[in-house]
This record gives C-alpha cells, structure tokens and sequence, in this order.
C-alpha cells in the first residue's frame, strides 16, 4: 500500500499583537515611576571640585589698620585691658569666661590665650586712644577645609560701635580671606546674643541656622546660630567695607555717611533717601553705631 505523506502545514497569519513588555508598559503608564527609575541610573550628584591645598596658619604678628592695630595677644597688655574691663561686667555676658575678679585672674587667662595658636588672639589698640582696648580672634582653623572662624570678640564699651571695632574684624577677615586663601569665614554666637547677630548680618554674614542645645556655657544651656561668608562673596563683603572705612563716608562728627548694607548694594544708595535699604542706615536713634568716638 502507497505511503500517504501529509501535507505541510502553512503557519496561519494573525492580526493579534505581539506580547507586549511589561516594564515598557509600566513606563508608559506611570511616567513618574519612569522617571524615578532613569534618577536611580544616574550617578550621584557631587560637589565641584576646589583646590586641595591646605591653607597657611596664620601668623603671629601685628596688622595695623588705619584706625586700629592688632597686636599678638600677650601679658604685657594685661594693664591696659584691666582697666579697660572696670565697669563692663555685662560685657562678658556671652562669653564662656570673665569677668575676672581681678588683674591676677585676668592675667592669668591672657597668658593662656597667649600659648596657643588655635585661638590665635590679637589684642585691638585704637589709634585715636592708643590704648588697648579688647581682643579678637581665629578660631577653630582648619587648613584642610580652607574653612577658619572669627570669634572670641571682647571689645571694652569705650570701643564698641567705633571705626576702630569694625576695622579691627575687617583686618582679620581680610587676613584670612585674602592673605592665607581661606573660603569659609564663620561667625558663630550664642542664639540670645542680640548685638552679635546684628553684627553679623551688618558685616555681610549669612545665617545658617540654630544648633540648638550646643553647648554649656557658665553652667547654663545655649544655643548658637550660624553665619559664614564664602567663596565669591567675600569680595563684595570686603569692599563695603572699605568703602564704609574709608575716611570720605564720615561727616565731620563721626557719623558714617553710608551704611555697610547700603555700600553692598552698591548703586542702590544713589536713590533718593526714602527709596534706600533701611538696614544699616544710620538713624537718629543710633547715633554711635558708626561713630569713631
């Protein structure tokens, strides 16, 4: 009997649709997740990249200024500051020492201070007076991070809101902004110290926030707020400040033409006086805020 061979069978075409992709679908119907997934890909954000090199530590010498010199803090100003600081207990309010009971306490915190080199303390001599008259320092230095803080600032009432207290920050700033390359200027103070805040902010401090429950001070909590200049605002910072102690912006009385706020923002204390930042400006009732008394 003859083999009987089937015939081929010949694939039957369709209009169905290829099976579709799961996660392409997913996608398309959840452009978010989507989203979500091409950030995941990604690599992570990172800074810039900053010159590495460690800043110099700064030096202990004298700068002097056209209304102040800063001199290295040492025990032959203990006289000077002694005198200074009678009747100025409140003065030592938010510091983490003083007032001293006495020239022998006070003299035995300047030698300390002396001995180090982080802080770093200068003592301030006003020109007009020639006597020392409070102290100021860098503090918490840090080459590495090109990072360095001004603080531990006692000025004595007779040189508070003086062209000599403004330059004598002014000179260390511009010490460590300038002459050593430091990026990150700090300002730190206890959160309930008023006049320190203002002072940061007149001087072009940005705040950074509250650390609250910090530190212990004489025994009671404190808190601290934050301010830096960094990087590329300091050079705008800097002139105003030379602006603002430049002889020209004071009257004949002492008083500043310009405020420090006014001098940032350049052009703007050009428009009539009512149109100007108020911040800074100075007013009747702060007559020895810009003052060299």
């Amino acid at each position: 009997m003859p083999c009987q061979i089937a015939p081929p069978r010949i694939a039957r075409q369709t209009d169905d649709p290829p099976l579709a992709d799961p996660q392409a679908a997913n996608q398309a119907a959840n452009p978010k997740a989507a989203d979500r997934q091409a950030a995941d890909n990604d690599p992570p954000p990172i800074g810039p990249l900053v010159d590495t090199t460690p800043r110099p530590l700064p030096a202990r010498i004298p700068i002097r200024g056209q209304y102040a010199t800063l001199e290295p803090l040492h025990r032959r100003h203990v006289n000077e500051l002694w005198h200074a600081a009678q009747g100025a207990d409140a003065s030592w309010t938010y510091l983490g020492y003083g007032p001293f009971a006495s020239a022998e306490a006070m003299e035995r915190h300047v030698m300390d201070a002396a001995a180090d080199h982080d802080p770093m303390v200068w003592a301030v001599r006003p020109v007009i007076t020639g006597v020392v008259s409070g102290w100021l320092a860098l503090i918490d230095i840090q080459p590495r991070n090109a990072a360095i803080e001004l603080g531990g600032i006692w000025f004595a009432p007779r040189m508070q809101r003086t062209r000599a207290a403004t330059e004598a920050i002014f000179l260390l700033l511009k010490l460590a902004a300038d002459d050593l390359g430091y990026r990150r200027l700090v300002w730190k103070c206890d959160a309930l110290n008023a006049a320190s805040r203002r002072a940061a902010t007149r001087l072009g401090f940005t705040h950074e926030g509250r650390h609250r429950m910090h530190r212990i001070s004489k025994g009671r909590q404190r808190d601290t707020d934050w301010y830096s200049i960094v990087g590329d605002e300091w050079p705008s910072r800097r002139d105003a400040l030379l602006a603002w102690l430049d002889p020209s912006n004071f009257t004949a009385d002492g008083t500043a033409r310009h405020g420090l706020a006014e001098l940032r923002a350049g052009p703007e204390w050009d428009r009539p006086t009512q149109d100007r930042p108020t911040q800074d400006r100075p007013t009747q009732d702060r007559p020895m805020q810009d003052r060299q008394a």
